[in-house]
């Protein structure tokens, strides 16, 4: 079906316009500008109202139009992304089937697995869409999901997120101080510090030692920031000498919550995976565009923010480093935006949201929020936001807000707003069927949404997601191990090239390269964690360093 009026390049394909006075499809098809997506959108929508399919659907016309993707998975919903079959076979669709849900319907799971792919075969067919599309699709881009701070995933590893930034941001001092200000308070949240960046002395100290490291062009690792906390190589923070803004004891007190973090067994699994690279989640090493799925709905909520803010910083770091385009280059995807950009409390995350909002558009990249709880969203921030999408809503003060957002967007585009108008077309939305409000465009547009090529099957829990990226782990093991066993035999071991990065020890010991990390719990064996690991590699670096035991007492 390639001769299908809505395969067109930079044309995504949603669905058809409705008209809902007589709740009828009509044929004009709902075929949106990609280009539009770079002054961003938001789309909004109650559980049940079929904003997942929606966005769902944006992206799979992304991906068919060779547009990389990276998507932050808050709920395990995208994942559905992965779960699409060019077969259409009952056995495809077999493992991903609710049971729960076979039996309720009176169905045993093989009768409910045909019954499934008889219902995607048929929903595909009504919306012109058939397999040959599926397989566009898979052929199109690279997927996976990555979990970090999870092995169910691909791993993927955050701890360079300390790094010096790039010349244009060290030249830039209003970027240098947001990247600073969201990677101490996403630190500081994951050690469930409330810090205010004015008035914490937390917030004020790490602040001040990544300042300078990263002026000096130093990269900080979390051993090493833990190091800098004891001993700063400053000795006054503004006007004041450092002891009496900041005891040493109290100092140590921080570098110690901060090591614990570093030494428990569950932040190991931060430490595993490739680098955050987001060069990397967009396109293969080949050139192929990605669909990269960061999954983060096994995390604490002081973990998802610690991470979601690392992210978008990287992400902003990755567009400053572009040249400008007016064409869509690639997409940022949040699935679930509440809590990281609320109307009056500022988060760790809310800067650079709010930056990429306002200066993304010039290098192509478009930011597409979507949430359930339209009441927390910073419609202010939203404002430059060209394209809105929204789906039925639950509550009257849900449609007042919403209609606030979309006046003030519409103010910004100069066009005019009919609140009266937009309130009855709310009130009249059905599952499936949304408001299509485009500043790019005369008109606002109601349309239902086309049938999805994924298989919408619903959250993906752990076990589902490394049961779709073990052979992708598998591949990426072979892989190294063909790459190392090919590798020409060295006849002096040799060692990476990295920042030099000290060792985790008392900042009053007189050997830099003689401990491990401070302050061991009395005869706990370190040996095996992953601050050990990250003493190990700093030390192998060190010239005369001395063999020690892994068992041993250092408070």
């Amino acid at each position: 079906m390639t001769d299908q009026p809505y395969e067109k390049l930079g044309a995504f394909y949603l669905g058809k316009e409705y008209d809902l006075p007589t709740g009828s499809l009509t044929d004009n098809l709902v075929l949106y500008d990609s280009k539009d997506l770079t002054t961003h959108a938001v789309c909004v929508g109650m559980t049940g109202s079929g904003k997942t399919g929606l966005c769902l659907s944006l992206l799979e016309e992304a991906a068919i139009d060779d547009i990389p993707v990276i998507a932050i998975d808050p709920k395990g919903d995208l994942g559905n992304l992965l779960l699409n079959f060019p077969d259409l076979k009952p056995a495809d669709f077999r493992p991903w089937i609710e049971e729960s849900e076979a039996v309720r319907k009176g169905k045993t799971p093989d009768e409910y697995a045909r019954a499934t792919a008889d219902l995607w075969k048929k929903g595909l067919a009504d919306w012109q869409q058939d397999a040959d599309r599926i397989a566009r699709l898979r052929d199109a881009v690279d997927m996976a999901i990555y979990t970090p701070g999870s092995s169910a995933g691909l791993p993927i590893s955050v701890l360079k997120s300390f790094d010096a930034p790039s010349d244009a941001v060290l030249n830039d001092s209003d970027a240098l101080r947001d990247r600073i200000l969201s990677a101490v308070s996403g630190l500081l949240a994951l050690l469930k510090i409330d810090a205010d960046p004015i008035n914490s002395r937390e917030h004020i100290l790490i602040s001040n030692l990544l300042n300078q490291a990263w002026k000096e062009k130093r990269n900080l690792s979390v051993a090493s920031l833990i190091q800098e906390i004891q001993a700063p190589p400053f000795d006054k923070i503004g006007f004041l000498d450092l002891e009496t803004f900041y005891p040493a004891k109290d100092r140590m007190a921080l570098s110690l919550q901060l090591n614990n973090l570093l030494a428990s067994p569950g932040f190991e699994a931060w430490m595993q995976g490739e680098a955050l690279n987001i060069a990397n989640l967009l396109t293969t090493r080949a050139g192929k565009p990605r669909i990269s799925i960061l999954s983060i709905a096994h995390l604490s909520d002081s973990e998802r923010m610690f991470f979601v803010t690392v992210l978008l910083n990287e992400v902003l770091a990755w567009v400053r480093s572009q040249s400008g385009t007016s064409s869509l280059r690639a997409i940022l995807y949040m699935d679930e935006v509440y809590g990281y950009f609320p109307p009056t409390a500022n988060p760790p995350s809310k800067t650079p949201m709010l930056t990429l909002l306002k200066q993304a558009r010039a290098f192509g990249l478009g930011v597409v929020l979507s949430t359930q709880n339209p009441v927390d969203l910073d419609y202010k921030g939203l404002s430059n936001t060209g394209t809105w999408f929204i789906g039925r809503l639950q509550t009257e003060r849900d449609k007042a807000r919403v209609l606030d957002g979309l006046e003030s967007a519409s103010g910004t585009a100069g066009s005019q707003f009919h609140r009266q108008q937009m309130e009855a077309i709310l009130s009249d939305l059905g599952s499936r069927v949304f408001l299509l409000h485009n500043v790019h465009e005369d008109a606002p547009v109601v349309f239902h949404t086309r049938w999805a090529l994924s298989y919408l099957r619903g959250p993906l829990t752990r076990t589902q997601i490394q049961t779709l990226m073990d052979p992708r782990k598998q591949a990426l093991a072979d892989e190294t191990l063909t790459t190392v066993t090919s590798a020409p035999r060295a006849t002096e071991p040799t060692v990476a090239a990295e920042p030099d990065q000290p060792p985790l020890i008392p900042p009053t010991s007189n050997n830099a390269s003689s401990g491990p990390p401070a302050c061991s719990p009395r005869g706990a064996d370190w040996s095996t964690g992953p601050a050990y690991s990250a003493w190990r590699s700093s030390a192998m670096r060190m010239p005369n360093r001395k063999s020690i035991s892994g068992r041993m007492s250092l408070c």
